[in-house]
């Protein structure tokens, strides 16, 4: 049951789609919630593969790349890109006032302008992907990135994530990491490791030894970064 509890929240967690009704952090399931956040990625980005595949032939190349982009931003709520922009504000302030600004429900100018840049060059990363299959991989990753995130460094502050860390074992992340092992082998994307696991780590330190932990747009700033850099893996390695 709590499998079940835990995997439904973290759908519901990191997707608008409402297919749970599994809303609250109850306790025991946070940890399972925290395991299956990169299954959710390869479901989504399965979901995009699939749709890409039906409507490939029938619309132009880069038409069918914005509506993906689109589809992509609406399915997961832009609450990734809220914690880009939240984050992206936080650095352009004092230290000390960091936490301050990230919280607050209005977009800096800072988190404005970089933002739309960042969206700019996933735009434009997107059609020039080729590989529209190796999706689910990608956003798996980034997600096992933040449930990295969750397990080696100390949350910011209290609330969801310092439930997630709490009751985030040894056992759910040698799950977690096991299974996006084995699934990015399979697709033979296996650059894209060292590449998820480096982003991870610098990302997380340079945001820890700022904030003395991470918050939740940290985690939605990591996925972010770790989506962008790996959809460019795979043009930079196919580019000729």
């Amino acid at each position: 049951m709590k499998l079940f509890q835990g995997f439904a929240l973290a759908f519901n967690m990191l997707t608008i789609i409402p297919f749970f009704k599994v809303h609250d952090f109850f306790k025991g399931i946070n940890g399972y919630s925290a395991m299956f956040y990169p299954l959710v990625g390869f479901l989504l980005g399965s979901f995009l593969w699939l749709t890409h595949t039906l409507l490939e032939g029938s619309l132009p190349s880069i038409h069918l790349a914005v509506i993906i982009f689109a589809l992509w931003i609406t399915l997961t709520g832009a609450l990734h890109l809220d914690g880009l922009s939240d984050s992206i504000d936080g650095l352009f302030v004092p230290k000390e006032r960091a936490l301050e600004v990230m919280k607050d429900s209005h977009v800096g100018g800072m988190g404005m302008v970089f933002t739309s840049l960042f969206l700019l060059l996933k735009l434009s990363s997107l059609i020039f992907f080729e590989a529209y299959y190796l999706l689910p991989i990608i956003l798996m990753l980034s997600r096992l990135n933040a449930s990295l995130a969750i397990y080696f460094f100390e949350y910011s502050s209290l609330g969801v994530g310092s439930l997630l860390k709490e009751e985030f074992q040894t056992r759910h992340l040698v799950i977690a990491v096991s299974y996006s092992v084995i699934l990015t082998l399979l697709f033979s994307f296996n650059l894209a490791l060292p590449l998820a696991f480096m982003t991870f780590f610098i990302v997380a330190t340079l945001f820890s030894q700022r904030l003395n932990g991470l918050s939740g747009d940290v985690y939605g700033f990591i996925i972010e970064v770790s989506e962008l850099l790996l959809l460019n893996l795979f043009i930079i390695q196919n580019f000729s």
